[in-house]
């Protein structure tokens, strides 16, 4: 008999477990928040992911249980438990990737290094720490936010006026404002067993918060940077018990520090180059992790891999309008759509180009990508 994983949620990061599913011989079941969602292929059901009997309900007849995001509440985790249920990564590592100020308390007892932070309760506390910080300052919402939401620059505290007002007294997160040269992001796969398995570290591009452009391995990437990144993934993954992909979002400072940003328990925006890139995918890396099968080899297959996503879409048309010039005028290129209708924003799909060279595979990913605009 098959083995059975249940995932909850139904976006793209579900969508793209499919077919690695498939290959491994794996009954892949997806609670999907409504009908017609990205991974619509493989949903089985349609349920409230805050519901604790809907949840309980899809998760009878699987082996095991994991997601397509972070967002399924304490009591409803702790109910699968309860239950007897395999969850994976389990509620005691999820609450790092719930809330950040959480996050930042457990990276602090570990050791790891991260900017200056505060949990602040009201205008009072926040603008303490702007004094301390050059007057500027970066707040972010506990919990909730993702793509450039929930996280403001501000430089005076009545710029948060609103927030600590929604949150009723709960404590915001204030951090310093660093000074960084790039972002990176480490990914990390560890078993329920404690094997572990590293992807080269790459670098991310952000515009408006939201992650447009992943170049594998991080160019130009020193020995200790490559070193120092792997080593920070490893001991946060042991140091919270995650089980399945973790991804570690990393400033690079101009001094080449490394400090931890965000931390994603599932597969993530900047593993997505791992499809065609390397040995192993992400998504295949992150089934095989929470049934704590051996992890898969997680060497690139070239010198250089790009993954540039596609926002918005052709507004107008249907994003699949558009594969075939695509595909006639870069055929190296990989097309990977998510079911999505375009909206401006939206991510609804990316490109991943693979070559020996860098330039050729960035302007291969860059020069697909812009006929989907």
């Amino acid at each position: 008999m098959s083995l059975r994983v249940g995932v909850v949620g139904g976006g793209q990061l579900a969508r793209m477990m499919i077919a690695p599913a498939v290959e491994l011989g794996i009954e892949l079941r997806v609670l999907a928040e409504a009908e017609g969602m990205s991974a619509a292929l493989a949903a089985t059901a349609v349920g409230d992911y805050r519901d604790p009997d809907a949840v309980l309900a899809f998760a009878e007849d699987v082996d095991v249980i994991t997601f397509d995001h972070e967002h399924v509440p304490q009591p409803v985790l702790r109910a699968m438990v309860d239950a007897g249920v395999a969850v994976h990564p389990g509620p005691d590592a999820l609450q790092y990737a719930q809330d950040k100020i959480v996050m930042r308390t457990r990276l602090a007892e570990l050791g790891v290094p991260q900017p200056d932070w505060a949990a602040v309760r009201d205008a009072a506390e926040l603008q303490a720490f702007l004094d301390d910080h050059g007057g500027r300052a970066v707040v972010k919402t506990p919990r909730g936010g993702y793509d450039g939401k929930g996280v403001r620059v501000v430089s005076a505290a009545s710029e948060a006026d609103d927030w600590f007002a929604e949150f009723s007294g709960e404590p915001l997160l204030v951090e310093e404002l660093v000074a960084f040269r790039r972002e990176l992001a480490q990914q990390i796969a560890r078993r329920p067993s404690g094997g572990m398995g590293t992807y080269p570290v790459v670098e991310t591009v952000q515009r408006d918060g939201v992650c447009a452009e992943v170049f594998a391995p991080a160019p130009g990437a020193s020995a200790r940077t490559v070193e120092l990144s792997a080593r920070i993934a490893a001991d946060i993954a042991a140091g919270i018990g995650v089980t399945g992909m973790l991804a570690v979002e990393l400033f690079e400072t101009v001094d080449e520090r490394l400090l931890v940003n965000e931390l994603a328990m599932r597969p993530h925006n900047s593993g997505h180059w791992t499809q065609d890139g390397a040995v192993t995918s992400q998504f295949e890396q992150h089934l095989r992790a929470v049934l704590d099968l051996p992890l898969g080899a997680t060497e690139t297959v070239d010198a250089a891999a790009v993954m540039i996503n596609i926002l918005g879409g052709p507004q107008g048309e249907e994003i699949t309008d558009r594969i075939a010039a695509a595909a006639a005028e870069h055929p190296t290129a990989k097309i990977h759509t998510y079911g999505k209708s375009p909206r401006p924003g939206r991510k609804v799909g990316h490109i991943n180009a693979v070559s020996d060279e860098l330039d050729d595979a960035a302007y291969t990913a860059r020069a697909a990508a812009a006929l989907f605009d």
